[in-house]
């Protein structure tokens, strides 16, 4: 599979493109500012976007109006054709949004409801009951996704709303020759539904990804054979940040280990899940480190975990943005031009790097030292090993290891480094160390 082997980067397209916050239905195309970015984007080692919703909507796009109809605040179907084949051109897939669980209320079978009622055909595509009544005074009540009832929630046990979602999902590869999925709340969809969209894409495009937005519970169920190739690893993701605030590496070690670890009762060993630092949905790592110097050191572990790696669009420049409530561009804004800086160039240097290692794409995991505040982890495979060391202390640190021995190669420096049973590590450092 593809991703396995890729380095994503997420975008929120409306507010990445500037776009109002409510669809005013003028039709301009700010889409066709992502073009503008592929040259930057390939020079950073991207192998694939994740644009979160990019359909006609009320808002904020997860509130669908019609899933064969880009926003018209993002431009025309054809506009995103030609970014799409832009993107290609530049090497770089593209994974779109599946807002499958609901959809909002001006998606055209539930404004047919609200006219028709009863009478509507598509009455049971949606959780309905006509003896009630919704916050809207609709004269019914119907079931909103986790009590927002903006979120119209699909029943996708009817066999008529599955086969209109394959469809338009067919129409996306057909129009747009997209090369994945991200299934917005995997976690609340029908099993089922997931079953039939692995088999269906599959037919579509043998390589097609599907990646699942999961937050805890056991990955597994959905993460198989049947379902999804992977699913976003929030339990690292929290780790990633905590652990560098308390100072306390024992955290992101053990989760590591727990999941992929050499130990029979590892859970995950094997997968490939999506790993990140931050997104669309919570505060940017630049805005919740206790210390600006672990920035780095973060993106160090990342790339050197086992996972797919998805960074968030600016924040590879250590851009800020607090979560709040009901103020979703904070965290979702409009750049003008990336603006790259010396952070930018180090995750640069590892994208680089761990697209050409098999064992930090593929490899084993097993923690080396673990200290409050220094990690030494090893990923290998039959063909490579490499050992990741960071101190997240400002003062140096001296490690010993019985296997510390032997001369490697700092990837990120590309310096030999002879070790005879110890390492020094620099103050807030990260080495790749190939042996």
């Amino acid at each position: 599979m593809w991703a396995y082997h890729s380095i994503f980067y997420q975008i929120y397209p409306i507010g990445f493109c500037g776009a109002p916050t409510s669809n005013d239905g003028i039709t301009v195309p700010r889409i066709k500012k992502l073009g503008d970015w592929t040259d930057y984007l390939e020079s950073l080692g991207i192998n694939a976007v994740l644009l979160n919703p990019v359909f006609e909507s009320d808002h904020h796009g997860y509130d669908t109006r019609d899933f064969l109809r880009i926003d018209c605040r993002l431009g025309t179907n054809d506009d995103f054709r030609n970014i799409c084949e832009t993107l290609h051109a530049h090497g770089i897939r593209i994974v779109l949004d599946g807002v499958f669980n609901h959809v909002g209320r001006g998606f055209w079978a539930f404004q047919d409801v609200l006219e028709k009622k009863w009478d509507s055909p598509y009455k049971d595509w949606f959780y309905i009951h006509f003896d009630g009544n919704s916050c809207y005074n609709d004269g019914f009540w119907y079931e909103g996704w986790e009590g927002h009832f903006e979120l119209v929630k699909l029943n996708l046990q009817n066999p008529a709303v599955t086969d209109y979602l394959l469809d338009c999902v067919k129409s996306w590869v057909e129009m747009f020759d997209i090369d994945g999925l991200r299934l917005d709340v995997a976690y609340s969809l029908d099993r089922n539904f997931m079953k039939r969209l692995c088999s269906f894409t599959k037919e579509l495009k043998p390589d097609f990804a599907l990646i699942g937005e999961v937050l805890f519970g056991d990955y597994n169920l959905i993460v198989n054979d049947e379902m999804l190739h992977s699913c976003t690893n929030y339990e690292c993701y929290k780790g990633l940040y905590s652990s560098f605030n308390d100072m306390n590496l024992f955290e992101i070690a053990h989760s590591l280990n727990r999941q992929f670890g050499p130990e029979q009762w590892c859970i995950y060993r094997g997968k490939h899940l999506m790993t990140f630092a931050d997104n669309h949905d919570v505060t940017r790592l630049a805005s919740i480190l206790k210390n600006p110097a672990h920035l780095p050191l973060v993106y160090g572990i990342l790339f050197g975990m086992p996972g797919i790696p998805c960074i968030y669009y600016g924040s590879e420049w250590g851009e800020e943005g607090m979560k709040a409530p009901d103020n979703d561009f904070a965290l979702r804004p409009c750049f003008d031009a990336p603006k790259p800086n010396s952070l930018t160039e180090f995750l640069k240097n590892l994208t680089h790097i761990r697209q050409d290692s098999d064992a930090l794409c593929n490899g084993s995991y097993r923690n080396i030292i673990i200290q409050n505040h220094q990690l030494i982890f090893e990923r290998t495979t039959d063909h490579e090993r490499i050992f990741v060391a960071l101190n997240a202390s400002k003062t140096p640190f001296t490690a010993y290891h019985q296997e510390l021995n032997g001369t490697v190669v700092d990837l990120i420096t590309d310096k030999e480094i002879a070790m005879n049973g110890s390492l020094e590590l620099p103050g807030y450092s990260v080495q790749y160390l190939k042996f």
